[in-house]
């Protein structure tokens, strides 16, 4: 009778847990690859970017994966922002790791990429701001914010509306480079805005230099002699600096508009000086790097206290922060409506072309996201943040949720 019931019980136990194998089995890895440059021209800033991406998915692993028996692994490749680098890399980081996404870095990955992701289906985000040889119909290539031409016209129509109380257009100059597609694009596209609004914006120049120059007083010269109200430099530290540099010589105050990549805090270190930029200007269309207590900075001191993130609050962790959570988010919707099985990269592009990403499940990081397959970045969900520089080199906000002007094509 014992014998009976033991062997009745463990075939219940047997059952138990067959029943329960698939269960556990279910745990699935879903892979991200990470475009990252660690000895190139952001290797200095790369490891800030690279903790947060790093921070969040291990928050989405403990906090959302775990309740749908899934779990987002990334993988690092070093593409020294080069495009060579880039294209020469693909081919073995898509047979190895078989993404459903790619997180890029910038213009390097867009033009190496762009036109072979729809061919391999799978998707990439990008912090950035868009390019104009990226904004074209059914794109996979997919940025966070508008055009860096739409945050600079943000920027202009607020600077028009407070600095100079609507009276006359801004006389606008950008410094830039034709070393790199992206870096050419810029100049492009704020003179396409400014044509487009002649009463908002007046274009100067476009002083064309190296990369890394070394002394570009001459050219900054003729746009402070040209009476430049403020200038653009989207590009990279190398040139703040150059510029900061220029105007300090020739005793100019004009102030300058930089990007996120090469903000405030990033540009006045490479300067020698906390407070180098002091009284000039950071934008994006995402959670700025000043000091307020803001929806996007108490979930980055969450990470700090729970998950270990050693990235400063500054704009590349931001950028970090926003394509991690975008793709955290992409996944999470994905496998809801489909099954962690079905977590592909035609599925996570579906996902983010039908789906309308609010603010708060982005935690403040970014205003919204929302694709379609006319614009390969957010458009009614698109705010900008404005910052400047304090001569005590603290970082403050400007002005927040500014409104995005139309840009025509280029």
């Amino acid at each position: 009778m014992q014998r009976n019931t033991f062997l009745r019980l463990s075939a219940a136990l047997a059952a138990g847990l067959a029943l329960n194998a698939p269960a556990l089995a279910q745990t699935k890895t879903i892979n991200i690859a990470g475009l990252a440059d660690f000895a190139g021209p952001y290797a200095n800033v790369m490891p800030e970017m690279a903790g947060a991406r790093a921070a969040v998915f291990e928050w989405w692993n403990k906090e959302v994966g775990s309740k749908l028996n899934a779990q987002i692994a990334i993988k690092t490749f070093d593409t020294r922002y080069d495009v060579a680098q880039t294209s020469s890399l693909w081919p073995g980081i898509k047979a190895e790791l078989k993404p459903v996404l790619v997180l890029g870095l910038g213009g390097s990955d867009a033009a190496a990429l762009q036109q072979r992701l729809p061919e391999d289906k799978i998707p990439m985000l990008l912090a950035t701001a868009t390019y104009g040889f990226g904004w074209k119909p059914n794109q996979w290539a997919l940025n966070l914010r508008p055009t860096y031409a739409h945050e600079a016209g943000g920027f202009l129509e607020w600077y028009r509306s407070t600095k100079l109380e609507g009276k006359r257009p801004v006389k606008v100059g950008v410094i830039t480079s034709e070393a790199t597609p992206a870096y050419a694009d810029q100049a492009k596209g704020l003179q396409s805005y400014a044509k487009a609004h002649p009463d908002k914006a007046t274009f100067v120049e476009a002083i064309w230099t190296e990369v890394q120059p070394t002394d570009i007083t001459l050219p900054v010269r003729r746009l402070a002699n040209a009476g430049t109200d403020v200038i653009f430099i989207q590009s990279n530290t190398a040139q703040a600096v150059a510029t900061k540099r220029a105007l300090q010589a020739l005793g100019k105050n004009i102030p300058i508009v930089l990007s996120l990549h090469n903000g405030l805090v990033a540009s006045s270190k490479a300067l020698g000086s906390p407070n180098g930029f002091a009284g000039d200007y950071e934008i994006g269309a995402i959670a700025d790097a000043s000091e307020s207590d803001t929806p996007a900075r108490k979930f980055y001191r969450m990470l700090q206290e729970k998950y270990g993130l050693k990235s400063g609050w500054n704009a590349m962790t931001i950028m970090g922060l926003a394509q991690s959570m975008a793709a955290a988010r992409a996944v999470e919707h994905t496998i809801k409506s489909q099954g962690a099985d079905k977590v592909t990269g035609q599925a996570m592009h579906d996902t983010l072309m039908k789906t309308q990403f609010t603010s708060a499940e982005l935690m403040g990081i970014l205003p919204g996201m929302d694709f379609s397959p006319e614009n390969p970045f957010p458009t009614g969900s698109s705010k900008l943040n404005i910052v400047t520089m304090k001569e005590d080199g603290k970082v403050v906000r400007a002005a927040g949720d500014v409104p995005i002007p139309t840009v025509p094509k280029w």
